[in-house]
């Protein structure tokens, strides 16, 4: 989200800082596997990706947000095209859109919990984070009126006026350059969740809420504060961290058992394992407490080895790290954090209560999730509501 903004702000001929505090490259974005919702083959709808969003967020969307990034969607998805990213294609059918470019080749679309069809775009099989934002820094760095602070700690918003406060910039601290301060016209906070206020997180360490406690001392409004969102499938072995098992893999057809190797989730949802996060999620824990044990199984033992290790490289080698053959062995797992649904309360414009001061992104709460994120709606509202952002400020 916040490259995406600094992207646009720059196209309009606006000189661009972008601060992260550690590597750019420690983010969630990154670490996204799988993949960006998005409309684009004329067998699916607006109003279907609409439906399934609202739908997914238990009827606390703020639907006239929904319908602005669904639509928006197709734009962005042709827009990184031009850019260079290289989606995850198949063999076009007579009657496939062929959105590529490339002759005789459509964009390969998985399925994952909540959407009532394939629409979910994917690069490196389960890398699109990675890939995506490989393709944005790219721009960046080509950027002449784009400068990255990396390693530069943003310890505090600076504001003015106290009936009407604006935000005019930030104090930093950077480890070669020691405190600054950074005078603008325009904020953007896009500095992520707060994944490791929790002992179980796909999260990486950055991910402390330093934009939502900075925001709150501001004055800005927060929302929604108590949505947070747990992944249901992280790899639970002892002593290692809580890798993501992109739902995905249960888009392809793998199967959620218990320690008797019975397949639950059909008691549980008619959707089975592709219902919404949070109801897998709180399935697999009533499953735990039933069956008196620590986690449950993905089994994807139907999906075959080599089509695993295929669709799902990355995965497949961190489970070679833990001696799990997922063609033979059911992958243990259970829910971790994952990802903030509250946040700083802003319009589709990433605009909050405070002059000056924008945010978009896991930081920001739009509306668009209502009590539950959508699967791979999150890289879609990075870049829709990033893009909006920009132009505003």
């Amino acid at each position: 989200a916040g490259t995406r903004a600094a992207l646009s702000a720059a196209q309009f001929g606006r000189d661009v800082i972008v601060v992260a505090k550690g590597d750019v490259k420690h983010s969630c974005s990154h670490l996204a596997q799988g993949g960006i919702a998005a409309v684009t083959e004329s067998g699916d709808s607006f109003q279907s990706h609409i439906d399934d969003t609202m739908d997914a967020g238990v009827g606390l969307c703020d639907e006239p947000i929904v319908s602005a990034v669904v639509e928006q969607a197709p734009a962005r998805i042709r827009e990184l095209i031009q850019w260079g990213m290289p989606f995850d294609t198949v063999a076009a059918s007579a009657s496939a859109d062929a959105m590529t470019g490339n002759a005789g080749h459509s964009l390969a679309l998985g399925r994952e919990g909540g959407h009532s069809v394939s629409r979910v775009l994917h690069a490196a099989g389960d890398a699109t984070g990675r890939v995506l934002m490989e393709t944005l820094e790219r721009a960046v760095a080509t950027n002449a009126r784009i400068r990255l602070f990396e390693n530069c700690f943003v310890l505090d918003l600076i504001t003015i006026g106290e009936r009407s406060p604006r935000c005019v910039g930030a104090v930093t601290h950077h480890v070669r350059h020691g405190l600054q301060v950074i005078w603008a016209t325009a904020t953007i906070l896009a500095s992520g969740g707060c994944g490791q206020v929790y002992r179980e997180s796909t999260n990486p360490s950055v991910a402390t809420g330093d934009g939502l406690a900075m925001a709150y001392r501001a004055g800005a409004q927060l929302a929604d504060m108590s949505f947070m969102q747990f992944h249901p499938t992280t790899l639970y072995v002892a002593g290692a961290a809580r890798s993501l098992i992109t739902e995905a893999v249960r888009g392809e057809g793998a199967h959620l058992i218990d320690r008797n190797g019975v397949r639950f989730m059909p008691d549980y949802h008619p959707m089975a394992e592709l219902a919404p996060r949070d109801i897998v999620a709180r399935a697999i824990l009533a499953q735990v407490a039933k069956t008196n044990f620590t986690h449950v199984f993905l089994d994807c033992r139907s999906i075959g080895e080599d089509q695993f290790a295929q669709r799902f490289p990355g995965i497949t080698k961190l489970l070679e790290q833990f001696d799990i053959d997922p063609g033979e062995d059911p992958i243990p797992i259970r829910p971790s954090a994952h990802y903030m649904i509250g946040g700083i309360r802003t319009d589709g414009q990433g605009r909050t209560n405070i002059n000056g001061l924008y945010a978009c992104g896991e930081v920001a709460c739009t509306g668009l999730h209502g009590a539950n994120r959508l699967a791979s709606n999150s890289l879609l509202e990075g870049l829709v509501i990033g893009d909006s952002c920009g132009r505003a400020c």
